[in-house]
């Protein structure tokens, strides 16, 4: 199983940290709810934003998947002139 796992974690891209997620993550804890105490869940947000992801996936519930702050980085993310991803856990996203 972790073979497995190994294998099909090669053909998935890396996403650069450039400076526009750089900027963008500044902005969402400066002018959006992520806290500074967070900036990494910030910056991990901008780099899917950056690079036009179209899922987010994780089990941060705290200062990612959070329905009471998705509006406010949907926000921060638009008006900095990028469609932000759709943030949700793996479990949202099954479809089921």
């Amino acid at each position: 199983m972790v073979r497995r796992r190994q294998q099909e974690l090669q053909v998935i891209a890396l996403l650069e940290v450039n400076q526009a997620a750089g900027a963008l993550a500044r902005k969402l804890v400066t002018d959006g709810p992520i806290p500074t105490k967070a900036a990494v869940d910030a910056l991990h947000i901008a780099v899917a934003t950056v690079h036009g992801v179209d899922y987010l996936l994780t089990w941060n519930c705290k200062h990612i998947a959070n329905a009471e702050m998705q509006g406010k980085i949907e926000a921060v993310c638009r008006i900095n002139g990028y469609e932000p991803p759709v943030i949700c856990t793996p479990e949202g996203l099954s479809g089921e």
